[in-house]
């Protein structure tokens, strides 16, 4: 089997419901948490997820273990594999290609669709549609210099981004598996509390919207599993 190896910053942040397509297109996934474990050695992986987290990808003097994480992703963005940053993973991978990386000024969190860029319209990520995807953070990365920008929203002017084919940056979780969502309700409820944000609305929502998003999530993962270039 092909090897999946996904950077975790929390325990409830995992790839969510974009473990079964990993598992149908072959990938055997395995999770590190860059706090704690050795990442030095996962380059031969097959394809690299670095997941989201609370805090900020420039916030390394705080998060040490930041310096080791950007340095594996600017290793395997010079090697060309297989990367797919969401959230914080996103943010770092901006960075590591020289991008800003910055506070937005409010939280976006909630569920709602992104618009799509031209190029956005043609990218993997066209299968979204307008199907809610789930916002959860408070900064936000510029789009790195040749990062083909894809996607935006009112609040947000930077959802999306490409590399190539086998780069993808993404501030929303598309992967959010809703029947796990009091997870991060509970795990965020300082977060949540202090931007005056409503949980029973989050769990509403939740339960209305998330079949469109797991179905659409599917299908963005599988378009980019297949157009990478190995």
């Amino acid at each position: 089997m092909k090897t999946a190896i996904a950077l975790r910053h929390l325990h409830f942040e995992g790839v969510g419901t974009l473990d079964t397509v990993l598992s149908d297109q072959g990938y055997a996934l395995h999770y590190l948490d860059p706090a704690i474990d050795d990442i030095d050695g996962i380059q031969d992986a097959d394809l690299l997820i670095v997941l989201g987290g609370p805090i900020g990808a420039y916030d390394e003097q705080i998060y040490p273990f930041l310096k080791d994480e950007l340095a594996v992703v600017r290793q395997r963005l010079d090697a060309g594999k297989p990367l797919l940053g969401i959230c914080l993973g996103a943010q770092l991978i901006a960075r590591a290609l020289g991008a800003k990386v910055y506070p937005l000024g409010v939280k976006e969190i909630g569920f709602s669709p992104v618009t799509l860029t031209t190029d956005g319209q043609e990218s993997v990520l066209a299968a979204l549609g307008e199907a809610p995807v789930l916002h959860w953070h408070g900064d936000q990365f510029d789009i790195p210099t040749g990062g083909v920008h894809l996607a935006s929203t009112p609040i947000g002017a930077n959802q999306a981004f490409s590399l190539g084919s086998n780069v993808l940056g993404l501030q929303f979780h598309l992967e959010a598996d809703v029947s796990k969502l009091e997870q991060w309700l509970i795990g965020h409820a300082n977060e949540l509390s202090q931007a005056d944000i409503a949980p029973c609305k989050l769990r509403e929502d939740a339960e209305r919207l998330g079949e469109r998003l797991t179905i659409a999530a599917r299908t963005v993962l599988v378009e980019w599993l297949n157009n990478l270039e190995n």
